[in-house]
């Protein structure tokens, strides 16, 4: 429990490439030092040196967006933006300002630079350094025009003012001029557009440098934000920590709009004729009203995102998911019509799975785009035809793809898959057109890649159940040897045999195989005890053969095998890379199938290694800890013991974006809340239950186990303790706190599982 640079290693993190493939820079910290620091490897003999000042400033200027023909390359720094010429090696600064420019990238003539400031449009052109402002985005509302009165009483006193007093006709005079020239000076600025009480994001220039599409954001007024009490401050006063809505809250919506700047007028594009728009899902039974009012039901709320434009800019797409998030569009795109068509429409009565920004694409052909559907239940690789919608599968299988990438001259697709085994990822090369999978990567484990810019070269992070990442460097070649670069683990760390844990499987009580981590014991204690680790949730698995994000959970549970304890570490119902049907396993009640697969954990464990079904604990964090709490409280025959850390005691206190993807709104789903929050369960408490909990946790709140602790007061229950950590956060930093924590679960397990 100790600092895992100090003691453990530190690996290679942060990888990239010098544009000339020669190199490959990393963060690294060898020496034990407070902080990482940047290290880089020769391709050639693998030599490996810390970077010194100079070269560390040189590299600063890499990254950033070329030109279509790589001769140019824009990047921003420090809030100001840089033009690179490649071939010549020199550096114009652009911008030079206390403001901060953003998001620098070519026109599609690649004679300007286009970029944002205060979410603002503009365009440097490179040949004159000229700076033109594309859009005028304004807060507040338009003010009223002084010539354009309506109301005939205003107008008749105003008119008569002028006629009695020469003053007022002379300032009149002079303002009416002053607002001619004014006008005419405007006609070379953008368009004012005021955005009222909105906020602008996503701020896109078309090719042709016509159309410019925004999205508006309308924020609700007045949600409360929860307040989290920081106790330990350098004030010595209680100061608090704001964080978060709770699930249920108003949220943001947003609309898409166009600035046609030829016509110098904005408008709207409208999606409220999309399939499934106005379909109500099924957990919302249907009433009477429902049924004859079906003809005026109201359009979900959508996220927008995009447009995406073709490289030849001719085509554009926009994708939009619902706000309920049960669908997800990839729509066709005509900013001079305003058309829209949709190209492929998902709909999942659970949950849509969110696909990150990579996972999406023009073809070379500028007719098809590709992205990554749960289509078939799992994560593959489709392309579909901008104008006919024709879709094709390019990947199919019980497996998932992700991280795609088109390789630099268009002919393969690059991406990491676990099709040899759920808890392996290899990477892969395949025809862009599709066909074969080509495996690269051989060794079990994972291999996080990062391609040189030739792409002729892979450095690879590799990791596998008992070794930490090391980086290697091998050939873009199937079968090439992986050169070993980095040595980062300690002398202390190597002195120890950890285990490589077996990766089993087992049946659970509804037919589904379930994955898991096994730890067994070289000698068993007579009394047969066993712990169930639950991973936390996010979405993520630990059943898998490559190191741990849990490592210190991981170096937990040898020393609990070497103490006689054998320790099942479960992917159950609702963790990643066993695709759509897993994932969704815990849709509107989390403990659940969850939580019966840890039980039929348990029964593997007595059935079929000779575990004591008196002596089985349970623990784990966050959502382990959640489902620690609900073994403790409607299984209590099953599990002894429990150690619960900060865990999720009631879904209504927790936030929107995680909690209403699978359990609905509180106040649309109040079923779905209450059969899976462990407050209504805390009367079937009886063995004996631990609860750690940092009081400044951001992301689920102390309050939550407050809230629990007096309900187990008010129950007179007494077989459970809590142990508070003032200055720790969701996840634990401070050494001493992680020595404390589960120096206690030791103990409840040592007292409780070790019994005839």
């Amino acid at each position: 429990m100790q600092d895992p640079a100090q003691w453990v290693g530190t690996s290679a993190s942060a990888i990239f490439w010098s544009e000339d493939g020669k190199k490959v820079y990393f963060q690294w910290n060898p020496e034990k030092a407070k902080r990482d620091s940047l290290y880089a490897a020769t391709v050639r003999d693998g030599k490996i040196y810390k970077v010194a000042s100079a070269e560390r400033q040189s590299i600063q200027n890499t990254g950033g967006t070329f030109n279509q023909s790589k001769t140019l390359r824009v990047y921003e720094r420090s809030g100001d933006l840089f033009l690179v010429n490649v071939k010549a090696g020199t550096t114009t600064q652009i911008t030079n300002t206390v403001d901060r420019e953003s998001a620098p990238s070519f026109t599609f003539d690649g004679k300007s630079v286009s970029f944002l400031k205060d979410n603002n449009l503009f365009i440097w052109d490179i040949g004159t350094g000229q700076l033109k402002q594309i859009t005028d985005f304004r807060r507040g509302r338009k003010p009223a025009d002084p010539d354009n009165i309506k109301d005939k009483q205003e107008l008749a006193l105003r008119n008569e003012q002028g006629k009695l007093l020469q003053i007022i006709q002379k300032r009149e005079e002079e303002r009416v001029l002053q607002r001619t020239s004014q006008k005419a000076a405007a006609k070379n600025r953008p368009k004012e557009i005021y955005l009222e009480d909105k906020t602008v994001d996503n701020v896109v220039l078309s090719p042709d440098n016509r159309f410019v599409t925004y999205r508006l954001v309308s924020r609700p007024a007045g949600s409360k934000i929860a307040q989290v009490p920081n106790y330990v401050t350098a004030s010595g006063y209680t100061e608090d920590i704001p964080t978060r809505t709770k699930v249920g809250a108003a949220q943001a919506t947003y609309e898409m709009a166009v600035y046609d700047r030829q016509l110098d007028t904005t408008f709207q594009v409208a999606f409220k004729a999309l399939p499934g728009i106005t379909q109500k899902p099924t957990f919302l039974k249907a009433t009477k009203a429902d049924s004859l009012n079906a003809g005026a039901a109201s359009a979900k709320k959508v996220m927008l995102f995009g447009p995406y434009y073709a490289p030849d800019g001719k085509r554009a797409v926009v994708i939009a998911r619902s706000q309920d998030n049960k669908d997800k569009w990839i729509i066709g795109f005509n900013p001079a019509t305003r058309a829209i068509n949709v190209l492929n429409y998902l709909h999942d009565e659970a949950w849509v799975n969110g696909f990150g920004p990579g996972e999406f694409g023009w073809m070379p052909d500028n007719e098809r785009f590709w992205f990554v559907s749960e289509e078939s239940g799992y994560a593959h690789l489709y392309t579909v035809h901008a104008q006919t919608g024709e879709k094709k599968a390019l990947t199919s299988g019980a497996f998932e793809v992700q991280n795609v990438k088109m390789s630099g001259n268009q002919r393969y697709w690059y991406f990491t898959a676990n099709k040899t085994h759920p808890g392996e990822q290899h990477f892969y090369r395949m025809p862009v057109v599709g066909g074969a999978m080509e495996q690269i990567t051989t060794a079990p484990g994972a291999h996080e890649v990062t391609m040189s810019p030739k792409e002729d070269m892979l450095a690879i992070r590799y990791s596998y159940s008992n070794k930490p990442w090391e980086l290697y460097l091998m050939p873009n070649k199937p079968g090439a040897k992986p050169v070993k670069i980095t040595q980062s683990t300690t002398a202390e760390f190597n002195s120890y045999p950890w285990r490589e844990p077996e990766v089993i499987s087992y049946k659970a009580v509804d037919g589904a195989n379930v994955y898991a981590r096994l730890y067994r014991p070289e000698k068993q204690d007579p009394n047969k005890p066993a712990v169930i680790f639950v991973h936390g949730a996010g979405y993520l698995q630990n059943a898998h053969k490559w190191w741990s994000t849990y490592f210190r959970e991981y170096m937990f549970h040898n020393l609990l095998a070497d103490l006689g304890y054998t320790v099942l570490d479960i992917d159950y119902r609702g963790s990643a890379g066993y695709g759509r049907d897993w994932r969704t396993g815990i849709y509107r009640h989390m403990g659940g199938k969850d939580l019966s697969d840890h039980v039929d954990g348990a029964k593997l464990l007595v059935e079929k290694y000779g575990v004591n079904p008196k002596n089985i604990g349970i623990y784990g964090g966050s959502y382990g800890g959640f489902i620690t709490l609900m073994a403790m409280f409607t299984q209590p025959d099953v599990f002894a013991a429990g150690a619960a850390l900060r865990s999720v005691t009631d879904w209504a206190h927790y936030n929107h974006g995680y909690t209403s993807n699978i359990l609905n709104e509180p106040q649309t789903d109040t079923l779905a809340y209450t059969r899976s929050s462990p407050i209504y369960f805390a009367e079937g408490l009886k063995g004996a239950l631990l609860m750690c909990h940092g009081m400044v946790d951001t992301n689920v709140h102390f309050q939550d186990i407050v809230r629990l602790s007096q309900r187990l007061i008010e129950l007179k229950k007494e077989n459970w303790e809590l142990a508070v950590y003032p200055v720790e956060d969701h996840g634990f930093t401070e050494p001493s706190s992680w020595t404390d924590e589960y120096k206690r679960i030791l103990k409840l397990f040592e007292t409780n599982l070790r019994k005839p």
